[in-house]
């Protein structure tokens, strides 16, 4: 094999022992022994003429080599999974390409969402659209692994990197507090007030299947969150226009000095089906402003 070729198994080898830095670990997670596995990535590094684990007796490491091919390997693995998704779906569909799955953050950009799918459906030849919900930051995984053909996206929580966007509007944020707490009845409210409040830790979403460290509740969809923060066990920060969602034991105050969130329609860049377009420019159109 040549050396500037790679196998999708390998890079599922490679990839799996980069991540878990633990050989036992990684063998068990592709559900193959260890030997054969420790024996695979040895000959990738022979060929590549490479070292990309450093192996000792306090565990495993990247080398710098095996920095980039971990970045590059899930690249291309989800480009991967992306095409045979993708094929699938139109497979199903009985061939037909006017089809589009869009996700976006569940009950975030709610009114324009809820715009754009109105003006779309009445542009000639519209397309099917399915609206995907989301987790936190589970956009950019969708749109990489072929799960979704577009996505609503907000910066600076979600990263645009690797992807087509057009900016769609541009919104403050807000605190969602319990309606009971104190804090409730302030008319504004600044990112230290709520940023170490002991009774209301931030609540904490997965990414990419693991929590980050805190004293936050774990939370795994937008209905247990607002479970948890109507129950006074939590705070959330979110886009303004999130309001749409509260409950009545929900309060929504203004953060004054938290940053923009900006919304981006995004998409990946080799995409050329014309329904995506054509749906990129309605949400152009809509959020652009009127004309003088």
């Amino acid at each position: 094999m040549a050396v500037d070729t790679l196998e999708t198994r390998e890079l599922k080898y490679f990839t799996a022992v980069a991540e878990e830095l633990h050989f036992g670990r990684a063998a068990e997670r592709l559900g193959m022994a260890q030997p054969p596995l420790s024996r695979a990535i040895q000959q990738l590094e022979r060929r590549l003429g490479v070292r990309l684990l450093e192996r000792n007796r306090r565990g495993v490491a990247l080398t710098g080599a095996g920095e980039v091919l971990l970045r590059e390997g899930r690249a291309a693995l989800a480009a991967t999974a992306a095409a045979a998704r993708r094929t699938s779906r139109a497979g199903r569909a009985g061939g037909r390409r006017d089809r589009l799955v869009l996700t976006v953050k569940a009950a975030a950009s709610h009114e324009l969402l809820r715009g754009l799918l109105d003006a779309y459906a009445a542009e000639p030849g519209a397309a099917e659209v399915e609206v995907l919900p989301s987790g936190t930051c589970e956009q950019e995984d969708m749109l990489r692994d072929g799960r979704a053909d577009v996505a609503l996206m907000h910066s600076p929580y979600n990263s645009l990197a690797g992807f087509d966007s057009e900016q769609l509007l541009t919104e403050g944020q807000i605190a969602v507090l319990p309606a009971r707490h104190p804090l409730a009845a302030r008319a504004s409210l600044s990112m230290a007030d709520v940023g170490d409040l002991p009774d209301l830790p931030p609540a904490r979403w997965p990414r990419r299947g693991t929590y980050p460290p805190g004293p936050g509740p774990e939370v795994r969809d937008q209905t247990q969150l607002a479970q948890l923060i109507a129950l006074g066990r939590t705070v959330a920060f979110f886009p303004a226009s999130a309001r749409s969602w509260l409950w009545a034991e929900h309060a929504g105050v203004p953060l004054i000095d938290a940053p923009p969130i900006v919304t981006h329609i995004a998409w990946p860049p080799h995409s050329r089906s014309p329904a995506l377009a054509a749906l990129v420019r309605t949400a152009v159109r809509l959020c652009s402003p009127p004309t003088p």
